[in-house]
């Protein structure tokens, strides 16, 4: 019998070297839970940075995908789709009025990178302003946007009249909105940024100067959407009507799908414009589809309310030295620490709890909407642990 071939060696030998890996290889997922090769069980709350929205393996997702791939896996959107036409309804039910108009991508830096097209487009202007802190991607454009200086500083010359305001700072954002502005790029709790949610005051005042100005309002919901925050947008915590929202990563329950939703000034855009070969394709369609029926269904928008009061006020009742605040929304929560908090990662890890950084002092939890009480006690008594360790 051939000896079983190390993968973890097999990937470090052929990539190009570009992740920091952690020395842990997932060969199985059900609910909140995964486990590594060597049997060891976790409490995902880290969900492929949010994507496991509804849990590892759900059933209906699963169904959804196996049905839909014995009957067509592409069809480009040179035709019409069922399944693709069901979730544009499906998708304009959920979200606020007058977001109704939709562009399918891939990813959430596929969405933002398309918004940023779409609005110079609708405006007929070249500048975007977006926040200090904040993360939109990668690709070119989108990593134009973002606030991560070492990789813009790599990737440079990025694109022209893109700037960065502070975050919460209604004075100075304001400012840096202008006759020239296509659009304001911001989103509303700030994921990579350290989990820091927005004020209704500086995003009333932003949401004015966007009017004022002529320039459009893009919410960035990648990461906070589909109800991770317990609201199916983390900007129904707040009065605002943007002009477009960007979703993907739990989208799709797992499978790669990005959406672009457009409010009334994103219209009648010249053909063949913007285009995406996978982008609505009917697999990703019929997972995202059965996505939003299970969130509906389970009820997963009050139980991330409900559940993400829980965590936070058991990890403030036993909140070690260590810990400067606890930030976020809902079931996408991050403790601020006074210290590195990348040394925690594996004492959490094996204790059982996968998690995730947010800047270089915050811890990241983004557990599955479905996470049970018993397990989110699980999370609160592993990190608790870890950091009255670190203190």
């Amino acid at each position: 019998m051939p000896s079983t071939p190390n993968w973890m060696t097999m990937e470090d030998r052929h990539e190009i070297g570009v992740y920091v890996k952690r020395p842990i290889s997932l060969v199985r997922g059900k609910g909140a839970r995964v486990w590594d090769s060597e049997g060891r069980e976790y409490i995902d709350c880290a969900t492929g940075v949010g994507v496991a929205l509804v849990g590892h393996a759900h059933p209906r997702i699963a169904e959804a995908v196996s049905v839909q791939a014995k009957t067509l896996l592409s069809a480009y959107e040179l035709f019409y789709s069922e399944v693709r036409g069901r979730l544009l309804a499906k998708l304009a039910s959920v979200l606020p009025t007058g977001l109704d108009r939709f562009f399918l991508c891939n990813s959430g830096a596929e969405a933002n990178e398309g918004a940023i097209k779409l609005a110079r487009a609708a405006t007929g202007r070249p500048g975007i302003v977006a926040a200090m802190r904040g993360f939109h991607g990668k690709t070119l454009g989108a990593l134009s946007a973002t606030w991560e200086r070492d990789t813009r500083a790599l990737a440079g010359p990025l694109l022209p009249e893109v700037h960065h305001a502070p975050f919460n700072n209604a004075e100075k954002f304001c400012a840096a909105i202008g006759d020239t502005t296509a659009a304001v790029l911001l989103e509303v709790v700030q994921g990579e940024g350290g989990i820091r949610v927005a004020e209704a005051a500086f995003l009333e005042a932003v949401s004015r100067r966007c009017r004022e100005a002529g320039a459009l309002l893009i919410i960035d919901e990648v990461q906070s959407g589909c109800g991770r925050t317990g609201k199916f947008l983390a900007l129904e915590h707040f009065d605002l009507e943007p002009d477009m929202v960007c979703l993907a990563k739990a989208l799709g329950g797992g499978v790669p799908i990005g959406a672009i939703a457009c409010g009334p000034r994103v219209r009648d855009l010249p053909k063949r414009y913007h285009s995406s070969t996978f982008g609505g394709n009917p697999l990703a369609c019929a997972a995202a589809l059965a996505t939003l029926e299970v969130i509906e269904s389970e009820g997963l928008l009050s139980r991330a309310a409900t559940l993400g009061h829980r965590f936070r006020n058991r990890l403030m009742e036993e909140k070690p030295g260590v810990v400067r605040a606890v930030n976020g929304l809902g079931l996408m929560m991050g403790l601020e620490l006074k210290k590195k908090a990348g040394p925690c990662l594996q004492p959490l890890a094996d204790r059982g709890v996968l998690a995730l950084l947010a800047g270089s002092n915050v811890l990241r939890f983004l557990p599955p909407l479905t996470i049970t009480e018993e397990e989110l006690d699980r999370v609160t008594t592993a990190v608790t642990g870890v950091l009255i360790d670190a203190s």
